[in-house]
């Protein structure tokens, strides 16, 4: 029997693996895997460890082609979308970029269905999760994510994967003055109002609006050991989405050092030394620029708790210490 293992929840793992995937032990998920691997032509000769979070799954494999990865959803609502973001994990792997590529099946295709799942293979990618404590990492994903935009705006298929949203049927004045405007009682008003305060010198002029990766964080970027700081690989494009390049810009410097539990805020040098990186790669226009520390902000609020109690991590001394140094 394979590590069975909760990303994110508290549920038993052996149970989840039962009730929501179908697989009850140790030979059961040995069976299936076997016959999903047919499909690459490869042997799976054995499971080692499988984690798991909501619908999805993913497993480390020894095959008769090396160490591959699994990745699996029993979403079925979701399939159309995840086939479209692994054929566009192919796409920016084919221009270089640092991504978990999926292996093509036998057949040339990027995933396939096996009993009601929707399975990928990907060759497992060594490095370590970003440790935001190494400016040099931190500069370089920076400077990737620049990249990864530059690809993104190109990609031929990007409409298949636009979907509505605020970031699409509004500006993103409209998008942070609304959410001033609704019940944020555990923010406190002096902080609202400093936001506020910056908004109304906020750009009127629109910004650019593509493809984005969704959810660019220490959690998603594997770097290489060494002292380079090299990026290995981007991982997950599940959350991609269309909306503004400095907006996403933002929200990962705010959310940068975040894993899978405890989270909590990066210094101003972090969030300083990723904006660096990244404009090393993709400089910002003049609006993206003042609209930087104004959806920087906006971000660091959003991360308060609702009970003070809970903000251990100092998401509010975060936002207070940003806002004060960006006041008019």
């Amino acid at each position: 029997m394979p590590t069975l293992e909760m990303l994110w929840e508290s549920d038993d793992p052996t149970e989840v693996l039962r009730r929501r995937f179908g697989l009850a032990d140790g030979r059961a998920i040995d069976e299936w895997l076997a016959e999903v691997g047919l499909h690459w032509g490869v042997g799976v000769t054995a499971c080692r460890r499988i984690v798991m979070s909501d619908h999805n799954a993913l497993a480390w494999l020894t095959t008769s082609a090396g160490a591959l990865l699994a990745k699996w959803s029993v979403a079925h609502e979701r399939f159309d979308r995840l086939s479209e973001l692994a054929d566009l994990a192919r796409w920016l792997g084919e221009c270089g970029a640092p991504v978990s590529v999926p292996v093509p099946t036998a057949a040339g295709s990027t995933s396939v269905c096996a009993d009601g799942a929707l399975v990928t293979l990907q060759h497992v990618v060594d490095g370590d999760h970003l440790d935001v404590a190494n400016s040099d990492q931190v500069r370089s994903a920076g400077a990737v994510l620049g990249r990864l935009h530059d690809d993104l705006a190109r990609y031929p298929r990007s409409e298949r994967l636009r979907q509505p949203s605020p970031a699409t049927t509004g500006t993103l004045t409209d998008r942070v003055s609304g959410w001033l405007d609704a019940d944020r009682s555990n923010v406190p008003a002096t902080l609202r109002t400093s936001l506020s305060e910056r908004l109304v010198d906020a750009p009127t002029e629109s910004v650019q609006l593509q493809l984005i990766h969704g959810d660019y964080r220490a959690a998603n970027i594997l770097c290489a050991d060494g002292r380079d700081g090299r990026v290995a690989a981007i991982l997950d494009l599940e959350e991609a989405r269309f909306d503004h390049p400095v907006a996403e810009l933002a929200r990962s410097a705010v959310m940068l050092g975040t894993l899978f539990r405890d989270w909590g805020p990066v210094s101003p040098q972090v969030r300083a030394d990723f904006l660096a990186g990244y404009q090393s790669h993709r400089a910002l226009g003049e609006s993206e620029l003042r609209w930087w520390d104004i959806l920087v902000g906006w971000y660091l609020l959003g991360m308060i708790p609702p009970d003070p109690a809970q903000d251990a991590t100092g998401w509010r001394a975060a936002a207070e210490e940003h806002l004060h140094d960006v006041a008019p």
